[in-house]
This record gives structure tokens, C-alpha cells and sequence, in this order.
């Protein structure tokens, strides 16, 4: 058998198809910087099954969590399926979680002290980014999609990782983002869109939300663009208990996706125990 080696060449070759599958670019950038990371361990030795079982025990030894033990190995999978190398690495077996802990979950409470923290400090278009994205449900890489045109007709179309779907849009938002446009001279295209007219960048949300922490008394860890679209589907879920249309609402093509989304936190799990009244 010839030897594998990882080269730059191989890398560089996987980026350009994750590219042309339309996958995030934060997702390949994530993809590409697990797999280098491997590379980088590996050295100069070529691959074996030896040494991949060693790769995901030198992981563990260095208390990387099982999911992004996992998340890290499934570049690596991905990379050899892609080079046609017969090797595959064994995800970790995870037990289904049946609660969130409580320091990563956001609370409608919380939520409202960050959008009036937003707003005290005249972060406008952070504020309405955070509403935005909290009263749709939509990933942060769609925040693209809410564009002067989409809000004028209520929905807005995505298209992402070769699937297509419709975003509906609260009409009370839209007035809201219509507002916004106007101030800012917007009248076609994207409505976020930074002082010299890009694109935001996801890590520059996350920047910007992660410093209203400290002045809206949120926990950092709480406080995540994507922690906005679990409190959406918390909400509306108690809301309508329809697991399904939220599945749709989300763009899941699976209900299993969308049960993760609302696991109860810690505390309401063990209330929900006590309440049992199972010992005397």
C-alpha cells in the first residue's frame, strides 16, 4: 500500500470542493483548521490506522469534550473520502443529553436585558439584529438574506448548502427593519451591513455581542448569536408545542435536530424529578 501523507496540495484541493458544495465558510474554515491541526501532530509519519486511533486518544488525554472530539475528527473522514484513502475514523459514543446546562442556556429575561443594554448604549443595529435573529429563528449566516426586498414582501429566500427555503418575517419587525433602512439610506439590498457597506461578519456579531454582557449582567457563555435561534424555538414551542412546523421554521430536515433545540435546563429537569414525589 502506498503511504498517505497529507500534503498542502490535498488540503488546498478539499477547500475548493467544500467551496463548490456551498458549504459556510466558517465551516471550512473550522474543517480546514482540524485537519491541519491533525497534520501538524502527525508530522512527518504517514497515515495509519495505528495512528488515527492514537490522534483521537491523544484528543481525549487532553480533555477535548466527546462533541468536539467528534467534530473534529468528521474533517478527517471527510478529507479521506474526498482523496478515495480507505481509512475511516470511529466518532465517540455520545449519550443523548436530556438537559441543557443551565450556564449555556439564554432566558427570555436575559434576552431583554441585552436588547435594552444594546439600545442604552445606542447600538442600534445590533439591537435589531438580535430581535432579528431571535424572532425568526435563523442561523447567523442568513442574516444576509434579510434584505430591503425580502422585508417588503414578508419573507425572505435562502439558499445555502444546496437547499432552498422561505423565512417568514413578523410584520412588526418589518416596519422595524423598514425604519432602519430608511435611516440608513438603505434602499436595495442587505439592511446589516457595516459603516463602509460589507457584509457583517459572524465573528463580528459574536464580538459585539459578547461585549454587552458585562453592562446587561448575562453570563458570557450564554450570550451567542446561535443561543437567539434556541430561544426562538424554545419560545415558540411552548408557544404552539408543534414540533414539526418548528422543524420547518429552523430549515431541519430532521425532528431529532430540532428535539436538541429544546432540552430543558438542568434545574427544570430535576424540578420536573422532584415533583415525582418519589421519595418518602
Amino acid at each position: 500500500m502506498n503511504k498517505r501523507i497529507i500534503t498542502t496540495d490535498h488540503i488546498a484541493a478539499y477547500a475548493a470542493h467544500l467551496r463548490s458544495e456551498e458549504r459556510a465558510s466558517s465551516t471550512i474554515e473550522k474543517y480546514l483548521r482540524d485537519i491541519r491541526a491533525f497534520s501538524q501532530w502527525l508530522g512527518d509519519r504517514p497515515i495509519t490506522k495505528e495512528c488515527l486511533h492514537e490522534w483521537k486518544d491523544y484528543l481525549q488525554e487532553n480533555h477535548y469534550a466527546p462533541v468536539t472530539i467528534n467534530s473534529m475528527l468528521a474533517p478527517l473522514n471527510g478529507l479521506f473520502r474526498f482523496l478515495g484513502w480507505d481509512y475511516r475514523i470511529k466518532f465517540l459514543k455520545i449519550q443523548h443529553k436530556v438537559f441543557r446546562e443551565t450556564n449555556r442556556e439564554l432566558s427570555r429575561v436575559e434576552y431583554d436585558r441585552l436588547l435594552d443594554t444594546a439600545k442604552v448604549q445606542g447600538k442600534e443595529r445590533l439591537a435589531l439584529l438580535m430581535e432579528t435573529i431571535c424572532a425568526t429563528g435563523i442561523r447567523v449566516s442568513e442574516v444576509r438574506y434579510i434584505t430591503v426586498e425580502a422585508v417588503q414582501c414578508g419573507r425572505a429566500n435562502v439558499s445555502l448548502k444546496g437547499k432552498n427555503r422561505t423565512i417568514l418575517l413578523p410584520a412588526k419587525l418589518c416596519r422595524k427593519l423598514l425604519k432602519y433602512a430608511r435611516k440608513q439610506k438603505t434602499v436595495t439590498g442587505e439592511i446589516f451591513l457595516t459603516n463602509d457597506g460589507k457584509s457583517l461578519h459572524r465573528c463580528r456579531i459574536w464580538a459585539e455581542m459578547k461585549r454587552l454582557c458585562k453592562a446587561a449582567g448575562v453570563e458570557p457563555s450564554k450570550v451567542f448569536p446561535h443561543n437567539l435561534r434556541h430561544l426562538f424555538a424554545t419560545v415558540f414551542y411552548q408557544a404552539y408545542k408543534d414540533i414539526v412546523k418548528l422543524a420547518d421554521l429552523l430549515g431541519h430536515s430532521s425532528i431529532e435536530t430540532t428535539r436538541i433545540y429544546l432540552l430543558t435546563s438542568g434545574l427544570e429537569h430535576q424540578q420536573q424529578l422532584d415533583r415525582l414525589c418519589l421519595v418518602s
